[in-house]
């Protein structure tokens, strides 16, 4: 019995008692450690849930103030495409206006050579470099200038569409993005966390090469913008040039061509006045010619009236001269007749025929006169003919304006 209570593998009731505190106190030791684990958990959850919360809503306004952004970039760029679009649109209302004139310039440049053209045939002394051809060829050069300077402006214009169209192709093309990018944008603000279909996406941290800063992305559309800008300036100082263009042109073909048909109407008087006094001084020959032509008329009666005369005197000389024997005298009746006839025809030869002869002469003087100036009336009513119905009548078509 006294071996049993001294076995040795048995512990003291002391140790009992301070295992049993121990296990208390290392129990309520864990315990403690775990509640304050669990404290600590909750205080962390809360943190890690506000900090979420104010991240995510600090997000939402970043999602938020950047639909603002791209909806202000949108209506910039809204605004420049309409306003490229407008200026376009009215710069090809100026371009037609160019192509009018142009075709308006050739028209007129036809009517000016055709001008040319037909006064090459007027003929003689009238086929001369006159004022009017003179006028007719600085019009044609002053057309022919219009004409290439109105080319070289349409091909601006032209050009300066192109432009305008790339301009506005730049400002649709990042608008179209902005669009998407606002569709985007709107498509994240409208998710929660309660929101169906919502996904990890392991990939969506990584930054792709393409991506472009916040500068670079202003700075694009800033560009785009500029340029616009740029080609609208461009546009209305070109507008500006070509109302200009077509004032002043107009005004120097105006000029040129007044110059061209106050010179046909001076010539066409001049020419007229020549014709009446050619006009005149054919009737003044053709009356002469008739004065010329009773001359004659009456010298060759005055040479017939002689024949009797002459064949009388001569018939008694024939008679006397069968006088017989002595009274073939040279008396005085003799001499008297062979006087009579010799003063007749000597007459007749030194004033009658004479006079006949230069009548004769100054009649076909005055025949070629008469031709001359025939000839020289059908020159001026041919130049007359050109000028005034064929050049004046055709001018009258022509009509400057401003386009």
């Amino acid at each position: 019995m006294a071996r049993l209570l001294q076995d040795s593998s048995k512990l003291h009731p002391s140790e009992w008692y301070t295992a049993n505190r121990m296990q208390r106190a290392s129990t309520e030791s864990q315990k403690s450690r775990s509640e304050g684990m669990i404290a600590e958990s909750w205080r962390l959850v809360d943190e890690i849930e506000k900090t979420t919360q104010k991240t995510q809503s600090d997000v939402n306004k970043k999602i938020e103030q950047r639909r603002e952004e791209i909806k202000f970039w949108k209506q910039e760029l809204d605004n420049k495409i309409e306003q490229i679009v407008h200026e376009t649109e009215v710069l090809l209302t100026f371009k037609n206006r160019l192509e009018r004139a142009l075709e308006g310039c050739k028209e007129q440049l036809v009517i000016a050579q055709k001008c040319l053209l037909y006064r090459q045939r007027r003929v003689g002394i009238d086929l001369v470099h006159d004022e009017v051809e003179q006028e007719l060829v600085k019009e044609a050069e002053v057309i022919q200038g219009v004409i290439a300077l109105l080319g070289r402006t349409l091909e601006q214009t032209n050009e300066q569409i192109r432009r305008n169209r790339s301009a506005k192709y730049n400002l649709d093309m990042d608008l179209k993005d902005k669009f998407t990018a606002l569709t985007i944008d709107d498509y994240c603000a409208s998710l929660t966390n309660d929101t169906p279909h919502v996904i990890y996406a392991d990939n969506a941290m990584k930054l792709e090469g393409n991506f472009v800063s916040l500068e670079d992305w202003i700075d694009f559309s800033n560009i785009n913008v500029e340029k616009a800008d740029k080609q609208r300036n461009n546009s209305l100082a070109l507008k500006a040039l070509i109302d200009s263009i077509l004032s002043q042109t107009a005004n120097d073909m105006r000029k040129q061509c007044e110059m061209v048909n106050i010179a046909f109407r001076n010539r066409v008087k001049e020419v007229k006045d020549a014709k009446h006094k050619l006009e005149t001084l054919l009737a003044m020959v053709m009356d002469e010619t008739a004065s010329q032509e009773k001359n004659i008329a009456n010298l060759k009666k005055a040479i017939a009236d002689k024949e009797g005369p002459v064949k009388l005197a001569q018939t008694r000389l024939e008679a006397r001269n069968h006088r017989p024997n002595v009274e073939l005298c040279y008396d005085t009746v003799q001499c008297s007749l062979m006087s009579e006839v010799q003063e007749i025809t000597k007459n007749i030869q030194r004033q009658v025929e004479d006079a006949l002869a230069q009548a004769e002469t100054e009649l076909k003087g005055l025949s070629r006169r008469q031709l001359s100036l025939e000839e020289e009336i059908k020159v001026k009513e041919n130049t007359l003919y050109i000028d005034e119905l064929l050049c004046m009548q055709m001018r009258e078509s022509v009509y400057i304006n401003n386009y």
